[in-house]
């Protein structure tokens, strides 16, 4: 019997392993599409940032939850006439210190985690990435 991921993703009890690209990879964690958020967000808003997003369903690897990286970097951008930055003036290039914060959350679940996000961030346009998992 030949078996793929998607067999263990549907819960197929007779595979609990599959091989994929060569590598024999346990399937039992594999429940569902995972996604990986990454956001950067100023020191003083992360707390607020990993509450929302984590009650919007992310941040849960298996039996724990409120799982997540974070660390520091510098952010840089340049405001057009009419914006309204949180950090910084309108026409002037600015370097803020921010965090790099990541964590996952289930693909069915990606409306309510990126509008969680843009609810609590501080700025304007937050950046953001939104990567699938393999």
């Amino acid at each position: 019997m030949s078996l793929t991921l998607k067999d263990a993703r549907v819960g197929n009890a007779s595979a609990p392993k599959v091989r994929r690209r060569g590598a024999l990879c346990d399937t039992r964690a594999v429940s569902e599409e995972l996604r990986k958020l990454v956001v950067f967000v100023p020191a003083d808003a992360l707390d607020a940032v990993r509450d929302a997003v984590f009650a919007a369903g992310a941040g849960r690897i298996g039996a724990y939850e409120r799982c997540s990286w974070y660390t520091e970097g510098t952010g840089t951008f340049l405001g057009a006439e009419g914006t309204d930055p949180a950090v910084g003036e309108a026409g002037r290039e600015e370097h803020v210190p921010e965090l790099r914060l990541e964590t996952v959350f289930p693909g069915e679940r990606h409306e309510e985690v990126v509008a969680a996000l843009r609810r609590a961030h501080p700025y304007e346009e937050p950046a953001f990435d939104v990567y699938p998992l393999l």
